[in-house]
């Protein structure tokens, strides 16, 4: 084991230059920079307390020349966003949490005295755009008309050491936009500083989420906390993550819904229960999915899944009356409107209206046969139940735009609900489809003990035949089922879903903060020996690494001349005491 310590030291001490990030120019530009600031004894990084008055929409909206006095004297902080350096005056745009505002910097009013660093130095030479700063001022209007901060003074609160992507707008029109998709979700603090509607995007999902907590608060329902990690997983048809907890040496499920946790506290005797829960689910991602989700659970006691669709209907209209101010909103090229009541059908009157075909009768085989003429794809192991999701799904999902109910569902697709008191084979449950996705789906939850035990026995048996998504038996939840619970309506919504819709967004990753990616592929790196048996000598390799070339192959690719011009030309600007390489030389290097 020591051998081995020693060998793995030995081994990072070899490689510890090749492993070190190289900088590009503009980086060592910055972290130049930042030593020029510490030596000129300016903390960039300063712990104490800045303090804020204003913010750039409070000034925007309220300033006047009439009521100049009350803005002489503000405090503001923000990101700088673009720079116009000039002699002894200049402007910078600074971006708070707000909005944008520009400052007017004069020298003479930052340093009045003799010592002019503060402006020449360090606000001409040593600030660069996506720095942090504070300003202390007045606030007056150009001759152009633009409401402006003249500073006073200003202080680094944090010296940023990396470009921002450059986004360049002009006559109302922006160029270069940060616009990828892939380094956005990576990214997500850069989309945010650059893209500022994004920020308008996450506001207006928190609001969403508020309007529905108070709807449900002043019902009179409590909010609750139910375990994420989970002995036995259950609520829904789906794949979990599974973990270990090594103190009870015993497997853990992430939850995949927080439904059973609910109903055993209406058991316990709460008439009414919700929770914002964050819910898991192993399954595929794609613009309507994240493997991690957001999702509210309602149970309210002694009520059905057609009083449910009452208050669905309600909630989120007064939700989209909160946030536009009318129940029409844009999505995409359609317009939806969220008015009640909502069109609803039955889950085979559905099937019917855009197929023509009457399945309420058939049996697995005949299912089967109808999706296969329908040009579903299907396997062995679906039983009738996932035969009838599919065709649902492929036939009827995607033409529903307007929100809609899908009533009485088959008994195979609904484990956890109460059969139809009138139609033989089916259950008391409606989903609610919209700009062509499920937003919701609830229940006249399962009392009957005995029943839900042979339900779930059934989704055993779909399990042994493959069915990954089938649920499992969860005693201590039929134990609970046997002391008796009240007719119950439950309820769960997708806010991730919902999010998208009211805020107009094409994909689910557009509402999620931090949506699952994929890995990122790192750039391949050869090790300096690499270089040094093609005769690159050890002092160009960090130069060829600063030119932005990591690997033999990247060298392979250049041509002699220009590769003999560039790092000649970098040398100097790295102020590297080094003779340079004959053209001569760089060609062995290559070839």
């Amino acid at each position: 084991k020591c051998k081995w310590l020693i060998f793995a030291f030995f081994y990072l001490c070899k490689n510890f230059n090749s492993m070190e990030r190289v900088l590009t120019e503009q980086e060592q530009v910055r972290h130049n920079a930042l030593k020029e600031l510490e030596e000129l004894g300016i903390d960039p990084y300063p712990a104490e307390t800045f303090e804020i008055n204003t913010t750039s929409t409070d000034i925007k909206q309220q300033f006047s020349e009439e009521i100049a006095s009350r803005f002489a004297n503000i405090s503001i902080a923000g990101r700088i966003m673009s720079r116009r350096i000039m002699g002894k005056a200049s402007f910078a745009e600074i971006q708070d949490s707000e909005g944008r505002i520009q400052l007017y910097f004069k020298r003479d009013d930052i340093c009045p005295g003799e010592d002019k660093t503060m402006y020449n130095q360090v606000f001409k030479k040593l600030l660069d755009i996506g720095d942090i700063i504070g300003v202390n001022g007045e606030v007056f209007v150009t001759k152009m008309g633009e409401i402006t901060i003249h500073v006073k003074s200003f202080k680094v609160l944090a010296k940023s050491l990396r470009p921002l992507p450059v986004v360049k707008e002009k006559d109302g029109k922006t160029y270069d936009a940060f616009t990828d998709n892939e380094q956005r979700y990576r990214q997500r603090y850069l989309d945010l500083i650059v893209n500022p509607q994004v920020r308008k995007t996450f506001v207006k999902r928190s609001q969403m989420i508020n309007s529905m907590r108070s709807f449900l608060n002043n019902k009179g329902y409590l909010e609750v906390e139910t375990p994420i990690l989970q002995p036995i997983y259950g609520g829904a048809a789906a794949k979990p993550f599974k973990t270990h907890h090594n103190a009870l040496d015993m497997t853990l499920y992430l939850r995949i819904a927080n439904e059973l946790y609910l109903k055993k506290l209406i058991v316990g005797g709460y008439d009414g229960v919700f929770e914002f829960a964050k819910d898991f689910r192993n399954e595929g991602m794609s613009r309507f999915h994240n493997p991690e989700f957001t999702q509210v659970e309602l149970y309210v006691a002694y009520k059905d899944y057609k009083w449910m669709m009452d208050l669905v209907e309600k909630m989120v209209e007064k939700v989209t009356m909160d946030l536009h101010g009318t129940t029409k909103i844009q999505v995409g090229d359609k317009e939806i409107d969220f008015k009640r009541p909502w069109k609803r059908y039955t889950m085979y009157e559905s099937i019917e209206a855009y197929t023509g075909i009457d399945i309420s009768e058939f049996d697995e085989t005949q299912l089967k046969k109808t999706a296969k003429e329908l040009n579903i794809e299907i396997d062995d192991t679906m039983g009738k139940g996932k035969l009838i999701d599919e065709i649902f799904g492929e036939t009827v999902e995607g033409n529903l735009i307007q929100p809609t109910f899908i009533t009485d569902y088959p008994v195979e697709m609904s484990p956890l609900a109460k059969k139809h008191p009138e139609q033989e084979g089916l259950v008391e449950r409606f989903e609610a489809i919209c700009n062509g996705k499920e937003i919701c789906n609830a229940f006249s939850e399962l009392n009957d003990p005995v029943d839900q035990r042979e339900r779930f026995e059934k989704q055993l048996e779909l399990g042994k035949r493959g069915d990954d998504e089938a649920m499992v038996l969860d005693e201590d939840f039929l134990k609970a089922l046997e002391f008796g619970m009240p007719p119950t309506a439950g309820l769960g919504i997708g806010i991730d879903r919902l999010a998208m819709i009211m805020t107009n967004s094409n994909s689910i990753q557009d509402v999620l903060f931090f949506p699952q990616m994929k890995p990122e592929e790192k750039p391949a790196v050869d090790e300096d020996e690499k270089f040094l048996e093609k005769g690159v000598p050890q002092e160009w390799v960090q130069v060829l690494r600063k030119k932005g070339i990591q690997t033999v192959e990247e060298l392979q690719s250049y041509d002699t001349n220009k590769l003999h011009n560039d790092i000649c030309g970098l040398k100097k600007k790295m102020k590297l005491d080094l003779k340079n390489p004959s053209p001569e030389e760089v060609s062995q290097w290559i070839n």
